[in-house]
């Protein structure tokens, strides 16, 4: 850190006009103006105030996973239109508007690969697709991991980053919280190790299902987690809600959480937890 600080010394306001675009990146939490080399050195989080930006599948993938190797499976599945849904656009447009502008293709991730020499499977979940809403697509790529996690006898970990079930699949969307849990209850039976690693957000269906399912339930800090919104609680409730309501270290000190665990030592944790649940 003190590195960073003497390397990249702070630029007054009659210089920016000379820094090139996209070249620093502002804290959310701390409003630190951050290089964007020294955001990628620290994985994505602020070395001023710890905070942990939200990161898609491919680079929790490359994190994770020993040399950065890993067998994508389940990848070609595709949103239907059950529903024949429409607000402002149809919902084949919006997918197809979403696909091009990103290159993702839904907001769920299937990977094989090893940590720590531990084979594991991982689905892992992308806020940046239509804000990692649970669609059917999901669902069904959640099932597929843990149906290759019993085929294959090895652990699972399921990344949650969802604002919760997608409303233009209506009950459909609603039905994968039933779907993925009947098929983690599968995953128990076979005592087969489920690790849930919960970012910011894990809200609505995801909180309600599998996200709260792991043998071990872990979080980012400060990840918001939970059902409705404290807004919305808020409101219904008419009180004012505890400070802290819902985030991570409000979670641990409630018995929600086994633990928190920063990105750096995210890798480290995990190897050390399969070890355990692995014998």
């Amino acid at each position: 850190m003190v590195w960073f600080k003497r390397a990249m010394p702070s630029i007054r306001t009659q210089d920016r006009r000379d820094i090139p675009e996209g070249l620093w990146r502002k804290c959310d939490s701390c409003g630190a103006a951050l290089h964007k080399r020294q955001v990628e050195d620290h994985l994505s989080t602020c070395c001023e105030c710890g905070h942990h930006f939200r990161i898609s599948p491919e680079k929790y993938f490359s994190i994770l996973f020993d040399e950065r190797k890993y067998e994508e499976f389940s990848a070609s599945l595709r949103a239907a239109d059950p529903l024949v849904f429409s607000d402002t656009k149809k919902y084949p447009d919006r997918i197809a508007g979403v696909i091009d502008k990103s290159g993702k293709t839904e907001a769920c991730r299937n990977a094989l690969g090893k940590i720590g020499g531990h084979q594991v499977v991982i689905a892992a979940m992308d806020f940046g697709f239509i804000g990692g809403s649970m669609g059917s697509v999901v669902g069904e790529k959640i099932a597929r991991a843990i149906d290759k996690s019993i085929e294959l006898g090895v652990p699972l970990i399921i990344i949650s980053q969802s604002g919760g079930a997608r409303m233009m699949e209506g009950a459909y969307s609603l039905m994968q919280m039933a779907k993925t849990s009947a098929r983690l209850h599968r995953l128990g039976e076979k005592n087969i190790p489920y690790i849930s690693l919960m970012t910011d957000p894990t809200m609505g269906g995801t909180s309600a299902s599998y996200a709260m399912l792991g043998d071990v339930n872990i979080s980012e800090p400060r990840a918001l987690i939970g059902f409705a919104g404290p807004r919305v609680i808020k409101d219904t409730i008419k009180r004012d809600l505890p400070e802290g309501f819902q985030r991570a270290e409000f979670l641990l000190e409630h018995g929600f959480l086994d633990m928190i665990v920063h990105r750096r030592d995210l890798k480290g944790r995990l190897m050390q937890l399969l070890g355990h649940l692995a014998s």
